[in-house]
């Protein structure tokens, strides 16, 4: 049956979603294909060149992939979702639409292309292991696996989880040495970014647009004497993932990281999350002795060298 290769426009949306349900054999990325597709597609849009292709076979949509140019003017594109319907794999439904992505990658003059997240908005580090199908793929289209990356997941299933647990006395402590933690407003931006690039460079500007003030996100800060010394944030991307956040090398030590981090998990947790993600962890120690979160999703990076 031949197949068609199509740019999808917004009104396609509703049926990309649908998709991505179907193929996403993870429960917890099936559940969220609405944000997800959401930030990939529409929000990332305005930060970068963005554009999707659908697959159709008969009429029907039968993949979907969504692909962006790296920020910063870096000669290097990112396939930020790919989904083929269940009945339709192994019939190069992927390989078509890759394909195309890489051409239009090679247009706006990329060089390489990863199989990766794009920050500030991405679904995931790369592929989970536990789809076996893509990592096949990639393999088998010549992407070469350069990296590795993990979440670790806080549960928030039950009242005496330890992600959950007070953080009263260490705010009293805190409140002794003058350091004040509350919820961040939209007032509160200009700071926030400011302090996150300062820190941390210019990756999490975006990030934090996309939490402070947001349905469904959140962020919580500390300060003293209205300099900001921490942040940690929550729902950019998708609801039930926490991060970014960061705290200032200064104040590192002081309790402030694990106060701000179990107070963006309890919001979670009033919003029906049950089980937080941690995206892209780096410090794994920290997230395990502040909210007893664990590794429990693990990523192969993939990247490809396009043909000149």
């Amino acid at each position: 049956m031949d197949l068609e290769i199509v740019e999808l426009g917004p009104d396609q949306r509703p049926a990309v979603v649908e998709l991505c349900g179907r193929a996403l054999d993870l429960p917890e990325d099936a559940a969220e294909a609405p944000a997800i597709v959401d930030a990939l597609w529409a929000r990332a849009a305005t930060h970068r060149p963005v554009l999707a292709w659908g697959a159709y076979r008969e009429g029907r949509l039968v993949g979907a992939l969504v692909g962006s140019l790296a920020d910063g003017g870096d000669a290097r594109g990112h396939v930020d979702l790919v989904a083929v319907a269940p009945e339709q794999r192994r019939q190069g439904v992927g390989r078509a639409l890759l394909a195309v992505a890489e051409a239009w990658f090679a247009g706006l003059g990329a060089v390489e292309v990863l199989l990766a997240g794009n920050p500030p908005y991405y679904a995931w580090p790369g592929i989970d292991v536990r789809y076996t199908p893509a990592v096949c793929a990639a393999t088998a289209l010549g992407y070469t696996r350069d990296r590795t990356a993990w979440n670790m997941t806080a549960d928030l299933s039950y009242d005496g989880s330890p992600a959950l647990r007070t953080t009263a006395p260490a705010e009293e402590r805190l409140a002794a040495r003058g350091v004040t933690v509350r919820r961040a407003e939209p007032a509160d931006l200009p700071a926030l970014t400011e302090f996150a690039r300062a820190t941390f460079g210019g990756a999490w500007d975006a990030e934090l647009a996309g939490s402070v003030g947001r349905e469904g996100a959140g962020c919580h800060l500390a300060e003293r004497d209205g300099e900001v010394l921490g942040f940690a944030a929550y729902g950019s991307s998708r609801p039930s993932w926490f991060g970014p956040m960061g705290t200032a090398p200064a104040a590192e030590g002081s309790g402030i990281g694990g106060v701000l981090l179990r107070r963006c998990l309890r919001d979670q947790r009033a919003a029906g999350v049950t089980a937080a993600q941690i995206g892209w962890v780096g410090p794994v120690p920290f997230y395990s002795g502040s909210a007893g979160a664990r590794i429990e999703r693990v990523f192969f990076l993939y990247r490809r060298t396009l043909e000149a």
